[in-house]
């Protein structure tokens, strides 16, 4: 997957409102592979419903969105395991790890599927973020920044056209945030993958090809 393109999208419960200023609702944006950008937004105006529209868990908008020039509204079940195996990764806001798990269980049910990165790889990112020591802990048990540290790895464990990443950092220190960058970029880099990063406040610290305001 080379292009995702949004044709004049709007999510339905914005649909009639006459005061939106944005530059991807009611546009026409195209997100390129290997290029890196930043949604930029307040709380509430949909940076989440965009992620989920994307990653095809929700249908609830109006317009087009094109993956390449294939409609996504037309994609069965099939069609969405294939792209969310091979073309599409994301990491969630709200992380959804298996808390009875320990983290690195919770990274190994993905990488047992995909078969993409070596066990030195995924023990290399564990302790570069800071988490080698919980590696056999319940996710229930960690907070939510190393949550959202152990997601990261997971989203990583697998090949990727495009990498969402929903609010990175949100639960993040500066050191923590920097060094989940330079993980994202280097693999994004190896992949050849575009970025599409969300943020309220606080982003992750790199260069955009471009920034958007929803």
């Amino acid at each position: 997957m080379k292009y995702i393109t949004l044709n004049d999208v709007v999510p339905e419960i914005f649909a009639q409102r006459e005061d939106l200023r944005s530059d991807i609702w009611h546009s026409s944006t195209v997100f390129e592979k290997g290029r890196t950008y930043l949604v930029e937004a307040a709380s509430g105006q949909g940076k989440s419903s965009l992620c989920s529209y994307l990653y095809g868990q929700r249908g609830d908008y109006r317009g087009t969105i094109l993956f390449d020039d294939d409609d996504i509204s037309r994609f069965g079940t099939e069609d969405w395991s294939r792209i969310r195996r091979s073309h599409l990764s994301i990491l969630f806001q709200e992380m959804r790890l298996f808390p009875e798990l320990t983290a690195m269980e919770n990274v190994r049910i993905k990488n047992q599927i995909t078969r993409t990165q070596s066990r030195e790889t995924i023990e290399r990112w564990f302790d570069a973020l800071g988490i080698a020591d919980k590696r056999n802990t319940p996710v229930a048990k960690m907070s939510y920044g190393q949550q959202q540290r152990v997601a990261l790895i997971r989203a990583l464990c697998q090949p990727f056209d495009f990498l969402l990443l929903d609010e990175p950092i949100s639960h993040l220190d500066e050191r923590n945030g920097d060094i989940m960058r330079d993980i994202i970029l280097s693999e994004a880099r190896r992949l050849g993958a575009g970025i599409i990063a969300t943020s309220i406040g606080r982003h992750l610290n790199m260069e955009y090809d471009k920034v958007l305001s929803l």
